[in-house]
């Protein structure tokens, strides 16, 4: 029997999903969470087959959460009227409830579910919607990740470089060094030009934190950062630095 997972702030919403899914008793219900914290750990230790997802929630939002699992279950997201994660979900998601929605809707997307859960490419959905995502307005000025057994916040501001590290990124700031599941691509998106530039294929740097440019090897240069650490700036990388830095 497949199990679900329902995740949402707002308990009459909660008790809408619990009351549509009377007439699905193929589905069980194992956890029902109020915010994102708690739905992380409901996952970590009930391991469903799929979950019912609201965006905006407090503490940390939907894709926050999401992008805290390591392997994502099927994920129907449930939503108020969000314009930037509706185009984000046509091309990626399994399905999508714009609230209010009907039995009907439901019922529709949890047939979508049955149709493509478990088929091949269902993770990189889920992958590519939230790289996608991440590029969001309202993620551009914070970065959430797993420390451990603990969730830490991370403004952007705090941020000093973000390193590529095989399939993580190491983001460096002043009280700690913490990896991430994510692509500098992604960074790329997310996090605002005016601060922060791709000063090599490994390295992305808060310009805020350069205090000089040194020449290194033919065409290259050396970064020299607030904290003493130097970050090579490659051929490709210096011309965009130049523009940021204004000279």
């Amino acid at each position: 029997m497949p199990t679900a997972i329902i995740i949402d702030d707002e308990p009459l919403a909660c008790e809408m999903v619990q009351e549509y899914l009377l007439t699905h008793p193929e589905i069980q219900v194992v956890a029902v969470c109020h915010d994102g914290f708690e739905g992380l750990k409901a996952i970590q230790q009930k391991q469903p087959d799929l979950i019912f997802l609201d965006i905006q929630m407090p503490k940390i939002n939907g894709f926050e959460m999401l992008e805290l699992v390591e392997k994502p279950p099927a994920v129907i997201f449930t939503t108020a009227f969000d314009e930037y994660a509706i185009r984000a979900f046509e091309h990626h998601a399994i399905d999508y409830l714009l609230k209010p929605y009907s039995q009907e809707r439901f019922d529709k997307a949890l047939q979508k579910f049955f149709q493509f859960a478990g088929q091949p490419g269902t993770a990189q959905k889920t992958a590519a919607l939230l790289e996608t995502t991440a590029a969001s307005p309202q993620q551009s000025d914070r970065i959430v990740i797993r420390d451990n057994n603990k969730i830490r916040i991370i403004s952007v501001a705090d941020v000093i470089y973000i390193e590529a590290a095989d399939d993580y990124a190491r983001i460096v700031t002043a009280t700690g060094t913490f990896l991430k599941n994510r692509t500098l691509a992604s960074f790329e998106k997310q996090l605002p030009a005016a601060n922060f530039v791709r000063i090599h294929r490994s390295y992305m740097v808060n310009i805020r934190e350069i205090t000089s440019l040194h020449p290194s090897e033919k065409d290259s240069f050396m970064a020299i950062l607030r904290n003493g650490k130097q970050l090579p700036v490659s051929k490709s990388g210096y011309p965009k630095l130049k523009e940021q830095l204004g000279f």
